[in-house]
């Protein structure tokens, strides 16, 4: 092989950075050589990236392997153990030239591959500027990183550090560029995105970011947040949802359950009246909003009644996307050490959980047949809606928005008819 290949897991924050990667191991003149940008919020997610490191390795028995991301800062030793495995970089350590510059020797011990710092010595996010994103129709900028809460199932803090944002004026500055380059949508993301600005001066909060960025880019066609904790959910975003039609009306919340108990064992910050009633509020600034939500089956301690109440959430909270994901125990977070269920119950509890799922996209899909929307093509004959719900239509080159009017679904996505032609001209 020549070049750099590129192997990404997990969240859009991850995909954003391999961006990053991507122009600095560029810089850097590095050759022949495999980056793995890993996951580390499940179990699983840690055996897929092993997977595809030894699959990497026998379809490139000469090309270095180098891996990082929220796996390899949380294991490093585990990844440097691996034969396959010629470098590891940590989650600050990946977004310089300079790491790629001096990397180790083919040959070194497993300690002398391990490249990584101390993540919670990092006090600030530099502004990493990306002029595109290869693949995407949508481009997104990262707007903070890390996390200060604690959640007790979760080993991402460990991944990351702490909470740190990048000032307003150069994330305003990003999306000009993006927006410049010919993106129609730019995607707020960061890994704790609604704590945004508490560590800048004057603490600027997230809403107030996204109504600086639609008042100053006057040119960006559509502002979308990739994920909020609705419990940080503040008053400049809450007006947003309300007035701004750039801003889309899709939500992705972090609820993780529906009982109160296992939300307290989780140290989740609310409670499930506050995610019902959140719901409720932000239906009622913008009809047509789609919410989504992230939520774990088969918590430690979790007994059928409180999973009936996770069940019934879905319902509640009219929730048209799920996340789901089976516990996993992480070692080194409380809730690893609280009374394991049985690996066969969290998968079947997780089975339902994805079922009430399909059920509720289904009737999401149901409701808007008959609909004029307003289509991002992200692929030919495939695009989203501005609530986010994928559909199905006849022409359209990615990066641009058609009109088009829903005539059906297949149960997973909606129908539309052919693209409008007369469309601006194809993002960069």
């Amino acid at each position: 092989m020549s070049g750099v290949d590129l192997i990404t897991f997990g969240c859009r924050l991850n995909t954003y950075e391999s961006e990053v990667m991507r122009r600095e191991a560029g810089k850097a003149g590095l050759n022949n050589a495999v980056i793995v940008n890993t996951c580390a919020v499940t179990g699983e997610a840690v055996r897929q990236a092993k997977q595809a490191i030894r699959r990497a390795r026998r379809d490139n028995p000469h090309a270095r392997i180098i891996v990082t991301g929220c796996a390899a800062q949380t294991e490093a030793g585990t990844f440097a153990a691996m034969d396959e495995v010629d470098a590891v970089l940590g989650n600050e350590e990946k977004l310089t030239s300079e790491s790629y510059r001096k990397l180790p020797d083919f040959g070194v011990s497993a300690e002398e591959k391990i490249r990584v710092n101390d993540i919670m010595s990092v006090k600030n996010t530099a502004p990493q500027m990306v002029d595109a994103i290869e693949g995407r129709a949508r481009a997104f900028v990262q707007v903070q990183n890390g996390c200060d809460h604690r959640c007790t199932f979760c080993i991402i803090p460990y991944g990351r550090g702490n909470s740190r944002s990048v000032p307003m004026g150069a994330v305003v500055e990003q999306v000009r560029r993006l927006v410049g380059n010919g993106y129609r949508e730019v995607v707020i993301t960061g890994v704790d995105a609604t704590s945004y600005g508490a560590d800048l001066p004057g603490t600027p909060t997230l809403g107030l970011l996204a109504r600086t960025i639609l008042n100053q880019v006057p040119d960006l066609e559509r502002l979308r947040l990739s994920s909020i904790d609705s419990i940080e959910a503040d008053e400049h975003l809450m007006q947003l949802i309300a007035d701004e039609q750039r801003f889309m009306p899709y939500l992705h919340l972090s609820l993780q359950h529906g009982d109160d108990m296992i939300l307290k064992r989780m140290k989740r910050r609310h409670l499930r009246d506050e995610a019902v009633a959140f719901c409720d509020e932000v239906r009622g600034l913008r009809p047509g909003i789609a919410l989504g939500a992230d939520l774990i089956a088969g918590f430690p301690t979790e007994t059928d009644a409180m999973f009936e109440n996770a069940l019934s959430l879905v319902d509640e909270c009219g929730l048209a996307f799920l996340h789901v994901f089976p516990f996993s125990p992480r070692e080194g977070t409380p809730a690893a050490r609280m009374p394991q269920l049985d690996r066969g119950l969290i998968k079947t509890r997780a089975a339902e959980l994805r079922k009430k799922g399909n059920a509720a996209h289904r009737m999401h899909l149901e409701a808007m047949v008959g609909t004029d929307q307003k289509i991002l093509v992200e692929r030919e004959g495939l695009g989203r809606t501005e609530n986010f719900t994928l559909v199905s239509l006849d022409g359209g080159k990615p990066g641009v928005i058609v009109p088009a009017i829903i005539s059906g679904h297949d149960g997973d996505r909606l129908i539309a008819g052919s693209a409008d032609k007369k469309t601006a001209p194809q993002a960069a």
